[in-house]
C-alpha cells in the first residue's frame, strides 16, 4: 500500500506511476537555493545549480558529490542538446551558454533586437536543435540570484534559437513570467509555467499548453493545469505525457489533459526535476536547500 507519508493520490492512474515502497532519498542538504538538475547518462552523474552560491554541484551514483563549476555567473536552468553539450542559462550574465564537449564555454544568445536579455532561466531542447528558452527577470530583481537590474525588454518572453543560423524569436510574450517549459513526447505541444504568482498572489500558478506548428511558431496557450500549493517552477513529462511540476508542497504529477493525478510531498519548497539514472526511472528534486531523489514506476520522455 502506497505510503500517505510520500504520496498523495487524486486518481487511481497514479498508483501505478510510483513505487510504493520506494523512499524519498534527500542526497545532498547544503545548497541556498538549488535548481536546473540534468542528467549526464553516458557520464552517470547529475549536474545541478546553486544559483546564490554562484556553483553548480556535480552528484554521482557512487553518491559522492562535488562542486562542478565554482564561478557559475549564478547559471539557474540547464538542459544537454542532442550532442550531448551542457546547455545554461545564467542569471549573472543574462545570456544562454553551451559547454563544448572541451570544456570551453560559448555564447548563444545575450541580447534580442539589440537590447539585453532579462535573464535567462528555463531551456530545453528539441529533437531538431532549436533551443527554447524562458526569459523572466528574478535574476536582475536584487542581487541575490544575480545583478540588479532595469528591464530592457518590453516583455518577458519565451525564445526559440536556431542554433544553425544563430536566429533568435519570440514564441510567446504574454505571461507574468515565463519560468520552466518542457515538450510532449511526440513534441506536438510545448507546455510553459507561468509562476509570477511569486510576487502577485492574484496571478494564476497555472502550466499553459501551446500548439507547435512547422515552421516553429506556437499557437494556443491555454491554461492546462493549476497547483493548489505554491507556483509552478521546472517540471518533466514522462514518456506517457505526464506532467511532473514543482510545487510549494512537493511534485504535482499531472495527466496530459491537466488532471492532478497526484502529489510526492517534500518537505522543502520544490524548485525543478529531472528523470535520471539508468532507466531514467529515478526522479531527481531540487528543493530549497537540498536534492532529493525517489524512484518511480515510469521514465523521463527525454535524458535531459
Amino acid at each position: 500500500m502506497t505510503s500517505p507519508s510520500i504520496y498523495e493520490i487524486y486518481d487511481p492512474r497514479f498508483r501505478h506511476l510510483v513505487v510504493g515502497s520506494a523512499g524519498l532519498d534527500e542526497l545532498y542538504s547544503d545548497c541556498r537555493w538549488a535548481e536546473g538538475p540534468v542528467w549526464f547518462a553516458d557520464l552517470n552523474c547529475l549536474l545541478w545549480s546553486d544559483i546564490p552560491n554562484e556553483r553548480m554541484m556535480r552528484y554521482s551514483q557512487d553518491c559522492d558529490v562535488s562542486v562542478f563549476r565554482p564561478r557559475s555567473d549564478f547559471t539557474n536552468g540547464n538542459t544537454r542538446d542532442n550532442q550531448g553539450r551542457l546547455i545554461s542559462c545564467q542569471h549573472g550574465t543574462r545570456r544562454v551558454v553551451r559547454t563544448e564537449l572541451d570544456g570551453t564555454i560559448n555564447v548563444l544568445a545575450d541580447s534580442y533586437e539589440g537590447k539585453r536579455l532579462n535573464s535567462p532561466n528555463d531551456v530545453v531542447v528539441k529533437s531538431d536543435d532549436t533551443i527554447w528558452f524562458t526569459d523572466p527577470s528574478y535574476g536582475i530583481m536584487s542581487n541575490y540570484e544575480g545583478f540588479k537590474a532595469d528591464e530592457e525588454q518590453a516583455t518577458r518572453n519565451v525564445y526559440r534559437l536556431d542554433p544553425k543560423s544563430g536566429k533568435l524569436t519570440v514564441v510567446a510574450n504574454d505571461f507574468g513570467q515565463p519560468n520552466g517549459l518542457a515538450f510532449s513526447p511526440d513534441e506536438s505541444k510545448l507546455y510553459v509555467a507561468d509562476s509570477w504568482s511569486s510576487h502577485d498572489p492574484n496571478w494564476p500558478a497555472h502550466i499553459r499548453s501551446f500548439d507547435v506548428q512547422a515552421d516553429g511558431t506556437l499557437r494556443g496557450g491555454e491554461a492546462l493545469c493549476v497547483t493548489d500549493k505554491g507556483l509552478p517552477d521546472g517540471f518533466r513529462v514522462d514518456v506517457a505525457g505526464n506532467i511532473w511540476s514543482s510545487a510549494g508542497d512537493g511534485v504535482h504529477c499531472f495527466a496530459p489533459d491537466g488532471t492532478l493525478l497526484g502529489k510526492i510531498l517534500v518537505p522543502q519548497t520544490v524548485s525543478n526535476i529531472t528523470f535520471g539514472g539508468p532507466r531514467r526511472n529515478r526522479l531527481f528534486i531540487t528543493a530549497t536547500k537540498s536534492l532529493y531523489a525517489v524512484y518511480t514506476a515510469t521514465m523521463g520522455a527525454r535524458l535531459c
